[in-house]
């Protein structure tokens, strides 16, 4: 369970990132019944940090405020050509050997690099530094076109606004999608988008006009609606007046991710908000979200959660 977080800088921060931890873990919102957590920012000095944006950020903790953390968060560490400041390093590395989670937005990958925590794991960041991450770290396996990635005890994320994916994450994580998805509506964020979205889409979905198959946005709202019924790509394709090669194409450029990835995340949001939600039994929860059977669903959620419906139901069944 995460109970204290603690965003680390270093000689130089950058605003928004840390705006995007600040906001998701820093903020009291126990009035709206949504988790609370003990918050902190820290650096090697204490006193003002400087901002990539002009203003700068008093920090009141120094490093030794990570041996309370539950959960490091490392947002985008803007000075890439210069190690990490001294102690930063081992900082992180006792952190990580007493048990605490580590996660970066942005670059913030690259202090975990150097720390050795993501060493053989699977990680990401901003798809413009992605290349730099593999060429200085080759132990790292960088994947390149991800919004996150979680890889055990560790969370790396894309740049800006991936990061708010990804503590939307960690908020679905500890406390479920009914949690998740009342921050998200909180902060006017999308409730969720998988960790294996790209990171850029060409074109952004259009504003619907209304008419039948005219565009995408009526058709992911049309498809929303019948996820419980025997529907397919080529379902989609054939209400988007498209083949379904066009129409993969067409849903991959618009969305950044294929049509039946997209189909089985959307599913697996309504199998975790009926499990967190009804007493419906878990072959009727797999019958409304479209999986079927019970097996099926079984297959899907513990490929996703690690867990199966039942557990997941026990941990964050809303009463």
């Amino acid at each position: 369970m995460i109970r204290t977080v603690v965003a680390l800088l270093g000689t130089e921060a950058a605003a928004f990132e840390l705006g995007i931890v600040a906001q998701v873990f820093g903020l009291d919102r126990s009035d709206e019944g949504l988790p609370t957590y003990d918050f902190a920012v820290c650096a090697p000095d204490v006193g003002d940090v400087p901002t990539t944006s002009g203003f700068a950020v008093h920090v009141r903790h120094g490093l030794p405020a990570l041996t309370a953390a539950d959960l490091v968060v490392v947002p985008a560490w803007p000075r890439l050509d210069a190690p990490a400041p001294p102690g930063v390093i081992e900082a992180l590395r006792d952190a990580a050997a007493r048990g605490a989670r580590m996660m970066s937005v942005c670059t913030g990958a690259f202090v975990l690099a150097e720390a050795g925590l993501l060493d053989g794991r699977r990680a990401t960041t901003h798809w413009q530094f992605a290349d730099r991450l593999a060429a200085h770290h080759p132990a790292v396996r960088v994947e390149r076109d991800m919004l996150y990635i979680v890889d055990g005890p560790v969370l790396t994320s894309a740049g800006a606004s991936a990061g708010i994916d990804a503590c939307l994450h960690v908020i679905r994580d500890e406390h479920g999608s009914t949690v998740a998805n009342a921050l998200a509506r909180r902060m006017v964020m999308p409730a969720h988008r998988s960790g294996g979205q790209a990171q850029y889409v060409e074109t952004p979905l259009p504003a619907g006009r209304g008419g039948r198959g005219d565009d995408l946005t009526d058709l992911i709202d049309w498809a929303q609606t019948r996820l419980d019924a025997p529907l397919g790509v080529p379902e989609m394709a054939a209400r988007a007046l498209m083949s379904p090669r066009t129409f993969a194409r067409r849903f991959r450029s618009a969305t950044g991710t294929t049509p039946g990835r997209w189909l089985l995340d959307q599913r697996l949001r309504r199998a975790e908000e009926l499990l967190e939600s009804t007493d419906l039994p878990v072959e009727a929860v797999a019958t409304r979200s479209g999986f079927g059977s019970a097996d099926t669903l079984r297959h899907h959620f513990s490929a996703r959660r690690g867990v199966g419906p039942a557990a997941y139901r026990r941990a964050f069944r809303v009463r």
